[in-house]
């Protein structure tokens, strides 16, 4: 597959999976939150996680505050990304603490320590669709896939998703796309074997 025919697939499956989370109702999304936060609390990875590194959910996106105050009343560190230029960074945040409007509609801290990538157990990986192997398809921009490798081998990499998200078929992937350890939805968590999340496509 040619660079332009991935980035043609991907915008494909962006444009059909985006249209069926747009159309979910929002007091279902919240429900799915709550289920959500408590598969990803139960999870043996986050119960022992000291640091972990979330996203500021926006538009029809699962809403993610739920599970981030979660965390920190369970005393975890959490980092949100803050993106200057193509690089995407880890600043510490608590709900209440101040925030700046970011791209797409997110917002990021205002402050917060910055967070050393080495030091993050779990990484809550947003993502638009991701398939039964861990294969995920992004907005495009490509900053997880240059923020991952900065982490821990051993820190595991979480898509939390709405039940549409998740996909049957295979999705479009490049030799630069990263996988993720498990999915989480509200219904389920489905892992990937550690070897195929860590293999290139």
């Amino acid at each position: 597959m040619t660079s332009s025919d991935l980035k043609r697939a991907k915008r494909e499956v962006r444009k059909r999976v985006l249209a069926m989370r747009d159309a979910t109702d929002p007091a279902a999304r919240d429900r799915a939150a709550a289920r959500v936060t408590q598969r990803v609390l139960a999870l043996p990875e986050v119960v022992s996680a000291t640091t972990a590194f979330a996203f500021w959910s926006f538009g029809s996106e699962l809403p993610m505050l739920p599970l981030i105050e979660a965390l920190v009343e369970r005393g975890v560190l959490v980092g949100l990304p803050v993106v200057v230029g193509s690089e995407m960074s880890a600043r510490a945040w608590r709900p209440g603490d101040p925030t700046n409007e970011a791209a797409f509609g997110a917002r990021e801290p205002a402050g917060g320590e910055p967070i050393d990538p080495r030091s993050i157990d779990v990484i809550l990986t947003p993502a638009v669709a991701v398939d039964r192997a861990g294969r995920r398809v992004g907005y495009g921009g490509g900053y997880y896939d240059r923020f991952l490798p900065l982490t821990r081998e051993d820190a595991v990499r979480l898509a939390v998703v709405l039940p549409e998200q998740l996909v049957d078929e295979e999705l479009p992937a490049g030799s630069f796309d990263l996988r993720v350890d498990a999915i989480v939805t509200p219904d389920k968590v489905l892992r990937v074997a550690r070897e195929a999340a860590r293999r290139r496509p």
